[in-house]
């Protein structure tokens, strides 16, 4: 019985060993034109670039709900949903329209009808940064988001 023990204890060992040393996978996806890449797996993780909204007009509220857009589409080529994100960063600039005040309660608008709903419940972590400019002229709001496939 001792001999069985150390035996199965030496096989449960070796998986865990395995495991740990298992590499893991990175899958990047993106335009080949592009510098940088749109998203990247790591393992079970989805790391989604910053994304700016599509066209680049409106408010605040607007071009968040724009990009809000854009991310559910990457996620959604991904087999992900917005059920999915774990964390987001926002990095948002003042609006000229509001005398160049930051338009925090606009985004938080959007923000609600993707986050914290009947039919999506989910509310990852989230950082707002205010950004003195973005890359594109005329660009309110970039989001960057974390999410995880569940097992």
């Amino acid at each position: 019985m001792k001999k069985m023990i150390r035996i199965f204890t030496l096989l449960a060992l070796t998986i865990l060993i395995s495991e740990a040393n298992a590499q893991t996978t990175v899958k990047r996806y993106g335009s080949e034109q592009s510098i940088i890449a749109s998203a990247i797996w790591v393992g079970d993780t989805l790391y989604v670039s910053g994304q700016l909204p599509a066209p680049i007009a409106g408010d605040t509220k607007t071009q968040t709900i724009s990009t809000l857009n854009v991310i559910q589409t990457i996620l959604k080529e991904q087999g992900l949903g917005m059920g999915d994100v774990v964390q987001m960063r926002v990095y948002l600039v003042g609006d000229p329209a509001q005398g160049g005040k930051l338009d925090f309660a606009g985004m938080n608008e959007a923000y609600k009808q993707f986050f914290g709903t009947k039919e999506q419940p989910n509310k990852p972590v989230r950082a707002t940064i205010q950004a003195a400019a973005l890359v594109v002229p005329n660009a309110l709001v970039e989001i960057e988001v974390v999410a995880v496939r569940s097992k």
